[in-house]
């Protein structure tokens, strides 16, 4: 399942990115338009600061903005840094492999096979899908298409 910390990142960064190119937004902003906790909030954008999605401006004016074209950004590399891997089993993780304690051979373990499977799919969709596509379907699910 997704973390909160992850829904958390995409939702603060479809704000962000309908912001892009504007002024950057304070973080209380963030919070409530979204409805989340001012603390984690901080968290999770100080983060993304760190991994260079957003850009962070002190002083009067200051607050947040996206590093990046929100087109750039996606749903892969964004919850990989607030979640880490993607795959549900260890052993078929591309970033984050570890062998299965209880598993005699990978090469024949069905489970290990299915699961590859499975990380390929959610790899394909994650990969394909960019800030500005949740913020287009927004719009779109909003108009009703």
């Amino acid at each position: 399942m997704l973390s909160k910390k992850s829904k958390y990142a995409i939702k603060a960064l479809i704000v962000l990115g309908k912001n892009y190119g504007k002024e950057p937004m304070q973080i209380l902003k963030i919070a409530e338009e979204e409805n989340i906790p001012k603390k984690f909030l901080e968290q999770i954008l100080l983060e993304m600061r760190n991994a260079g999605i957003l850009y962070s401006k002190k002083g009067a004016g200051g607050g947040y903005s996206l590093n990046k074209d929100p087109e750039d950004i996606r749903l892969s590399q964004v919850i990989r840094l607030t979640d880490g891997p993607i795959a549900l089993l260890p052993c078929v993780s591309l970033n984050f492999y570890r062998r299965c304690d209880e598993c005699k051979t990978e090469e024949t373990c069905g489970i290990r096979d299915t699961f590859v499977d499975v990380r390929n799919a959610m790899l394909q969709i994650l990969n394909d899908t960019s800030i500005a596509d949740i913020i287009k379907r927004e719009e779109n699910l909003a108009l009703g298409l």
